[in-house]
């Protein structure tokens, strides 16, 4: 009887220490239901590793995130809705880039704002953009450039 009541008392203890874990991971994973958001669109040629939930971020703060991204059948261009905290006021003129989190990092869309006292209204489109970088091309582009073929040519025919 006596061992019952102790596994009994261990398992609630158990229980409790995950559920404290639980809500500790929740509270802090930065994930938040809230309805206090504006819908923003915007439009790019490319989105590469961009995903839904990935952060809107201005100024390095996170202020929102991607809610929705699409393809536009007539265009071929990427659409995509993110969702922004309706505290933070965004100028008609700010621009909307998707950039890197570091050189192995994932993605996020960052906001740039501009300098216009109109402030865009809910559900309207941030006209400029500036899409993906994909460092892959990069690299190709720096390692077959014909710079670096000329530079190459050049130190062969300094050698005998």
């Amino acid at each position: 009887m006596r061992n019952n009541v102790i596994e009994t008392v261990m398992g609630a203890v158990v229980l409790m220490i995950a559920g404290f874990f639980l809500t500790f991971a929740y509270t802090n994973s930065g994930y938040r239901t809230s309805n206090d958001s504006i819908s923003y669109h915007a439009v790019f040629d490319r989105v590469d590793g961009l995903v839904v939930g990935s952060d809107v971020r201005m100024s390095g703060v996170k202020i929102g995130s991607i809610r929705e991204m699409s393809i536009d059948p007539k265009t071929y261009l990427a659409n995509v809705v993110l969702a922004v905290n309706s505290q933070i006021k965004i100028p008609k003129d700010s621009s909307a880039e998707i950039v890197s989190d570091g050189i192995m990092g994932g993605k996020y869309l960052a906001l740039v704002p501009g300098g216009d006292d109109d402030m865009l209204k809910a559900n309207a489109q941030i006209e400029h953009t500036q899409s993906s970088v994909s460092l892959e091309a990069m690299i190709g582009q720096l390692i077959f450039s014909p710079k670096n073929k000329e530079a190459e040519g050049d130190k062969e025919k300094s050698h005998p």
